[in-house]
């Protein structure tokens, strides 16, 4: 959709990066990793995704919180299902696509009764011939997970959300206007595979003020509420440049080229671009080409 003539695609970061949903790792040759996930009470189920090279062979195993262990699960293709006490286990080990050289790795954690074993859960890598050893992992998004499941250890970069890693579309992250610092929430950069630089740049994304369902305003917080400002100041490039005639080709990845380039620096951070605000905060007036 962003090839399309004359379109621009702004799409929010997300607000993973302090939701302890992520973590990752570097496994090496006949080592072991161990990464310790809690579960809180009342946790109707959870998923957990590996991604790693398909060229690094890894066997998983997976310890409750008992101590009863299944495993090492020999990485053949497809799925595997077993039990451990009053919890189901499903295991798949996925192949490359056609569009991808890595491998997805699904865990579903399902409950014989109402709710899951609360406690820690460990995952246990074990690994076989390792090429890189890079090893991603990710819970599903904050908002349906209960307070507290989470990695024990979690890592911060590379939170930002689907689809927003696309390469096309311009990427917004949050900061807070009124301390202009950067709001800790906003999903990071950068790509797990290509490191292409993303956010491309934040904007307000901490107690916006906006109209209600039924009327009246309230305060918001998030990405998406970020996100209507660098599309305002994506149609207005576009306005200045093709409808008002100084440049009929401003759309695309040349409005992101403006927008990156008029983005103002952020306090706290000395190096751009970088994994939390990428090119800087949202500036129009500085993204407007001089001619």
């Amino acid at each position: 959709m962003s090839n399309i003539w004359k379109s621009v695609f702004c799409i929010g970061t997300g607000n993973e990066a302090a939701s302890a949903g992520h973590t990752s790792g570097r496994i090496i040759s006949e080592g072991e990793e161990t990464i310790q996930l809690a579960i809180q009470s009342r946790q109707s189920s959870i998923s957990i995704q590996i991604w790693k090279e398909y060229t690094d062979q890894i066997e998983i195993s997976i310890i409750n919180p008992s101590g009863v262990r299944v495993g090492p699960v020999p990485e053949i293709l497809g799925p595997h299902r077993f039990r451990i006490g009053q919890t189901e286990i499903l295991l798949y080990y996925g192949e490359p696509s056609p569009y991808s050289i890595s491998q997805e790795i699904y865990i579903d954690l399902l409950p014989v009764e109402s709710y899951l074993t609360e406690g820690i859960w460990r995952i246990v890598l074990s690994a076989g011939k390792i090429v890189t050893g890079q090893y991603e992992m990710w819970l599903p998004s904050d908002n349906v997970l209960n307070r507290g499941t989470g990695f024990l250890f979690p890592t911060d970069a590379t939170t930002l959300t689907i689809p927003s890693s696309a390469s096309r579309a311009i990427s917004v992250g949050a900061y807070d206007a009124r301390t202009f610092a950067y709001a800790d929430f906003s999903g990071r950069g950068f790509t797990r595979l290509t490191n292409m630089v993303k956010p491309d740049l934040v904007a307000p994304g901490v107690e916006v003020m906006t109209t209600t369902v039924g009327g009246g305003y309230a305060a918001f917080t998030g990405t998406s509420f970020a996100t209507p400002f660098v599309t305002g100041s994506a149609a207005l490039l576009m306005e200045w440049g093709i409808v008002r005639g100084n440049d009929p080709y401003l759309y695309g990845e040349k409005v992101k080229a403006y927008l990156r380039r008029g983005a103002k620096k952020v306090p706290g951070f000395d190096e751009y671009p970088n994994e939390e605000v990428g090119y800087g905060a949202l500036c129009t007036a500085q993204s407007i080409p001089q001619i």
